[in-house]
């Protein structure tokens, strides 16, 4: 893989088929995509990091820091479901990943680390690129971060942090998260100025292992942290405040179960869907078999069910179902899941439904909120030796300080999703201005489509989304 960083602005421009804004998995598998399709073209992936395939979810390099879904849910190969199960079986015999006997399950049943993950993603593309050098087509890393996007009639100009300009026939908004403790906020309240990063490990070893840890939400990103904490050693008490104070489930291996959803299509609003869920949960548990089966059929049809919902109906969602639905859907891997119910039953890590209300003076290096209980009016003050924000991901791209979305908004090139969540765009990844006009040389894919088809994060949906619109591009 070919990598570009000049460091100095220059008046050339350099001119590509197609610009990916993002090198992350969405970037990366769509760049495979197109490297396997018949035909000649030229590829230009930006991206700042110093490595394609990884992104914000797998730059991870803890063991600790695993997917939150096994292998034979997590391959890359849309047309392939055991590929990475298949990849992992080959890696671990030939000396790879020795840890991985700690598991004790079938490879189909592993949890990998993340960071090797963003391996197998990375081994993916350098084979797609060795098809493509067949036919011509090329792909190269340009590493640096867009700051501003123009279309013209014919083509996309994109300006680079290092002066750089690119010119392509069309470009593509692969930017993929925005995590809330790492991602500036147009209206920072502070937060992550005064928080340790939830993946820093090395930073948490300075800690004093006996203090208090506060951490700001209790989703996945909230699980990595106690995880982090405690591969640095950390012993102490860890308080952990969110709006419902729910937990992420632990995710287990249920059996099949019937696709209630795929055979009755009249069931379209949520409340109908969590009705219908809960009787085939009561069912499934009547007769000895994992509630998790019935809801992991779900899955298939969310796109649907959520593009065809009226506005109404999807803050009926987000405001009464999306707590319940990330807490059970979205589950921990089971060794994440055993730590954090060990550190629980201790007495160690406590959960409390609360909404934090911002920081307070502090001296001594100590970290102070304020927070209200839910049920309460009065807020108080609670202290300790640090702070994580584990708020989750931010998606909607008003109040991201980034050059990038806020230029879009500002030349009116997009527009926000449904509900603030990512960008508008129509069903085959053309971006929305706006005016409402459907863009002819500008297309998004992967989270910047969560306001479209709300799980648009995973890797399944996005190397779906992936192909589809390799296919779109190359017509």
């Amino acid at each position: 893989m070919s990598e570009t960083s000049s460091g100095q602005a220059t008046d050339a421009i350099r001119h590509a088929d197609i610009l990916i804004v993002g090198g992350g998995l969405s970037g990366t598998m769509l760049a495979a995509q197109l490297l396997r399709l018949p035909g000649k073209r030229s590829m230009l992936v930006i991206e700042p990091r110093a490595e394609l395939g990884r992104g914000e979810a797998y730059s991870a390099v803890e063991l600790g820091h695993t997917l939150n879904g096994n292998a034979a849910r997590m391959s890359v190969d849309p047309d392939n479901a055991d590929d990475l199960t298949q990849w992992l079986t080959d890696h671990i015999t030939a000396g790879g990943w020795p840890e991985s006997d700690q598991q004790h399950v079938p490879v189909s049943q592993l949890f990998p680390p993340r960071g090797l993950f963003g391996v197998y993603v990375q081994q993916r593309l350098a084979e797609a690129q060795v098809a493509g050098t067949l036919q011509g087509s090329t792909v190269e890393h340009v590493r640096a971060e867009v700051v501003d996007l123009q279309t013209r009639d014919d083509s996309v100009l994109l300006t680079l942090s290092d002066g750089q300009r690119l010119q392509g026939a069309y470009a593509v908004l692969a930017t993929g998260l925005f995590p809330a403790a790492r991602t500036p906020q147009t209206e920072s309240s502070g937060l992550n100025a005064a928080a340790l990063d939830p993946w820093d490990v090395a930073a948490m070893r300075q800690l004093d292992p006996q203090s208090t840890v506060l951490i700001i939400g209790s989703g996945l990103t909230m699980v990595d942290a106690v995880v982090s904490l405690e591969q640095a050693g950390h012993r102490g008490p860890i308080e952990v405040f969110s709006r419902h104070g729910l937990l992420p489930q632990r995710r287990r291996q249920p059996p099949a179960w019937a696709d209630f959803l795929d055979a009755d299509h009249s069931l379209r609003t949520p409340r109908q869907l969590v009705r219908e869920l809960r009787r085939h949960c009561r069912d499934a548990i009547a007769q000895g078999v994992d509630w998790q089966a019935p809801l992991d059929t779900v899955r298939a049809h969310v796109g649907r069910l959520w593009s065809q919902a009226t506005d109404a109906q999807r803050r009926q969602f987000v405001r009464h179902v999306r707590p319940w639905w990330e807490s059970h859907h979205h589950r921990s891997p089971p060794l994440s899941a055993e730590l954090i119910e060990l550190l629980h039953g201790e007495g160690r890590l406590r959960i409390q439904a609360a909404s934090f209300k911002g920081l307070e003076p502090a001296s001594n290096g100590a970290v102070r909120i304020r927070i209200r209980r839910r049920g309460e009016v009065e807020t108080v003050v609670v202290s300790g030796a640090a702070l994580i924000n584990s708020s989750g991901i931010e998606y909607d791209w008003r109040r991201v300080a980034r050059p990038l979305p806020q230029q879009l908004l500002a030349r009116g090139l997009i527009k926000p999703g449904p509900l603030a969540l990512g960008i508008a765009a129509q069903a085959d990844g053309a971006v929305l201005a706006a005016d409402g006009q459907a863009a002819q040389r500008l297309f998004a894919m992967g989270p910047p489509l969560r306001g479209i088809w709300w799980e648009s994060t995973a890797v399944t949906e996005v190397c779906s989304q992936a192909k589809a619109l390799a296919a779109r591009l190359v017509s």
